[in-house]
Formats: C-alpha cells, sequence, structure tokens
C-alpha cells in the first residue's frame, strides 16, 4: 500500500497562495508562480530589512548638512566639532533637533565650532 500525502501537500500548497493573495496575474492562482513570486518577496523584504537602515541615516544625514549650511559649517566638520566637545548625539536625534528646535540646532553649532577653535 502506497502512502499518499495529500493533506501535507494540499496544507503547504494553501499556506503558499495564502502568503501570494493580491499579487498580480497568475501569481495569486497558479502554485509554482506563486512559490516562485513568494520566495523573490521574501528574500526582498529580507533584504530590504537591512537597506532600510541605510536609508534612513543617509536621510538623517543629508537633513543635518542641509541645517548646517544655515550656519556656514559642513556637516562633517559639525559631527567633529561635537566629537571633540564630548557631545554624544546619534544622527536620527540631530536631524530631529534641526527640524524642530532650531535654537538648540544653533546651540549645538556653537559648540562644536568653539571645540574646534581650541
Amino acid at each position: 500500500m502506497r502512502v499518499k500525502g495529500g493533506t501535507t501537500t494540499h496544507a503547504r500548497r494553501k499556506k503558499v497562495l495564502k502568503r501570494a493573495k493580491g499579487y498580480f496575474g497568475s501569481k495569486h492562482l497558479l502554485y509554482k508562480t506563486a512559490h516562485e513570486q513568494v520566495m523573490h518577496s521574501l528574500h526582498y523584504a529580507y533584504v530590504s530589512r537591512r537597506t532600510i537602515k541605510r536609508d534612513y541615516r543617509k536621510l538623517w544625514i543629508v537633513r543635518i548638512n542641509a541645517a548646517c549650511h544655515h550656519y556656514d559649517i559642513s556637516y562633517s566638520t559639525l559631527i567633529h566639532g561635537l566629537k571633540l566637545a564630548n557631545i554624544n548625539v546619534n544622527r536620527k536625534m540631530l536631524s530631529e533637533i534641526a527640524i524642530a528646535d532650531d535654537k538648540a540646532f544653533a546651540e549645538l553649532v556653537a559648540t562644536a565650532k568653539k571645540a574646534l577653535a581650541k
């Protein structure tokens, strides 16, 4: 007597098709194309979880640099000055300060310039 894996196979295929809901064309209807697309989608999601961190850091740096140019200082000079002044502010918070609180950012720039002058 042979073993038929009907229920297991059906359940596995149903799981893939459930993940493929909303995909275009046959990618949500046919198991083979759905499986291929789900595998690609999972890979894209894995990669994107890493690239999003890079993209946000780039965005924060661009924002800080734009704010720095109002005070005639470059981004790299500001970061170096803050390091010399022993001020540890991450780039996310620094960009938020630059956007929301102009006065506080001006004080940080002044502190960095003072530390660079020494």
